[in-house]
């Protein structure tokens, strides 16, 4: 395993970070324990999980995803070799169910969904917390156009880090980050901590991978300079990098044939790049999903890629993409078809 850097930290994350979106929804308790052995065996130090978890969220089995890592936590020990990470929902009418009150990323909401978080996860303290996707109305969840449309009820950014900094203060959460945020969002964030003595936001949690680069426009920069690195979600588009879906093939249990909520990645634009990067992998040699990870290994402003699996055999194939150098061969082949076809899943 290889590791880099969380921010200004000191800590250390592995290079692929173990998702967890799917326990307790596509995994059991004993597969979801299965794979956090495997991976922990293999170097991963690194956990991430949401109080919305699994998905697609439903209220029998919100907050399962962190119960299955805290029993595993508790039978297994060894808390302080691990970085866990989890989320606070930003605004929903979704989560109704969570709270009896709306949900929004204010200080009521965070108080209330960390110690729920604590409870499930079986610890005393969370050392990446994040927030999950931001209360105002902007574009993100491939949404590309931005329409300026303040709400009155909008919680100020201040309000939500000057939230998690008395977390930080009470020794609850070690290290805070956001997701899902533009890079408006990401430079207000660290400006409030410069400005007002705040907690300096380490990560930023985005999509990024072969068919959603828009994190290179406007984040990278931000990210290198300012040392915030990429914690990359779905790195693979819900599988469908890994070329199980070519030619139409929907397998019963891939993420995309179950559920609606991901149809952003079943574009026929979308459909044609992944079949031009399982076709380059394919005269290579090599693996169509590991070339997927492999490249966004070589990404300089990546802290961590955050890979989920549903079988053992996924998360081998994921994990192992670590030892992969892809040649240059590969790389400007991927470039031209990128060049070509810019970003056609966002």
């Amino acid at each position: 395993m290889q590791y880099s850097p969380l921010g200004r930290t000191g800590l250390q994350v592995s290079r692929l970070c173990l998702g967890t979106m799917t326990f307790g929804e596509q995994n059991t308790e004993a597969e979801a324990h299965a794979q956090i052995d495997y991976a922990t065996a293999q170097g991963v130090n690194f956990i991430d999980a949401a109080e919305m978890y699994p998905v697609p969220p439903r209220r029998e089995t919100q907050g399962r995803t962190e119960a299955y890592i805290g029993s595993w936590l508790k039978a297994r020990g060894g808390r302080d070799k691990l970085i866990v990470a989890t989320k606070v929902a930003g605004r929903s009418t979704e989560l109704a169910y969570a709270r009896p009150f709306a949900i929004h990323p204010d200080r009521r909401n965070i108080e209330a969904a960390v110690e729920a978080s604590l409870r499930r996860l079986q610890t005393d303290y969370i050392d990446l917390y994040q927030v999950h996707w931001p209360d105002r109305s902007t574009n993100f969840f491939g949404r590309l156009g931005y329409q300026h449309q303040p709400l009155a009820d909008e919680v100020p950014i201040e309000e939500t880090l000057a939230s998690l900094g008395d977390l930080v203060r009470a020794g609850k959460v070690r290290q805070v980050g956001v997701s899902n945020e533009t890079p408006w969002g990401l430079m207000r964030y660290l400006a409030l901590a410069e400005q007002r003595g705040l907690p300096r936001v380490v990560s930023i949690q985005n999509p990024y991978s072969l068919l959603n680069r828009v994190f290179e426009i406007g984040h990278a920069e931000i990210a290198l300079r300012e040392q915030v690195g990429l914690l990359a979600y779905s790195p693979l588009a819900m599988g469908a990098l890994s070329g199980k879906y070519r030619h139409g093939a929907r397998p019963a249990q891939g993420r995309l044939t179950r559920f609606d909520r991901f149809q952003r990645y079943s574009t026929p634009r979308g459909a044609a790049a992944v079949e031009q990067y399982a076709q380059i992998a394919e005269a290579h040699g090599l693996d169509p999903a590991q070339m997927a990870l492999a490249f966004l290994l070589r990404q300089p402003f990546l802290t961590s890629a955050i890979v989920g699996a549903t079988t053992p055999e996924q998360l081998r194939t994921n994990l192992a993409s670590i030892e992969l150098e892809l040649p240059e061969a590969v790389t400007e082949a991927i470039e031209a078809v990128h060049g070509a076809e810019p970003n056609p899943c966002p």
